[in-house]
């Protein structure tokens, strides 16, 4: 169960202002139906996801649990590095002729499966018997940025301070990351 709480709150913190949510949002707006581009992030998400897991539970046997928990440091410290980044504009697939479904759902899949949150869920995915809640938990926790943006459309989702949030999930993430693999090798 902790991979699924660790997942989802990881996964929703690290969402915001990054460059999934905004794509939902441009293209919400371009079809006009965020209902759908949700639903194919909900797929795009659980496609990296699982993936994501099941090289973490192909992982899983050769770690000790110190190197299980000093992976998932290093997840965090990564995303919470990568969070704190500036957020390129992301490819609004204007070339795409695909459809609105088959757009989103491979755009999408495209940004989830590079995401820094696939890199928490293995690390997740390793350290637990269970390795398909992380999968759970970082597509509900992920969903719940992409449909606000989705829902409020590109122009609204960018008035909103992703700026100061970003900075302050990165410390968050930066903080938790340094104190697990303090932990890991028995600093603290």
């Amino acid at each position: 169960m902790d991979a699924l709480m660790a997942a989802l709150v990881v996964a929703a913190l690290a969402q915001v202002g990054d460059r999934m949510p905004w794509l939902a949002a441009i293209l919400a707006d371009r079809y006009r139906t965020p209902l759908l581009v949700v639903a194919m992030a909900a797929l795009a998400l659980v496609a990296a996801g699982g993936i994501a897991a099941t090289f973490g539970a192909l992982l899983a046997p050769r770690l000790t649990p110190e190197a299980k928990q000093l992976f998932l440091a290093i997840a965090l410290v990564l995303l919470g590095t990568g969070v704190v980044g500036t957020v390129k504009q992301p490819d609004r697939l204007t070339g795409w002729k695909l459809g609105s479904a088959a757009t989103s759902f491979l755009g999408l899949f495209i940004l989830a499966f590079g995401d820094g949150i696939q890199f928490v869920v293995l690390a997740l995915a390793a350290r637990s018997a269970m390795p398909w809640l992380a999968v759970i938990g970082a597509t509900l926790g992920s969903l719940v940025p992409i449909a606000a943006a989705a829902i409020l459309g590109e122009k609204d989702w960018l008035a909103l301070p992703l700026v100061l949030l970003r900075r302050i999930i990165a410390a968050l993430l930066l903080v938790v990351g340094l104190g697990l693999a303090l932990s890991a090798l028995r600093l603290i």
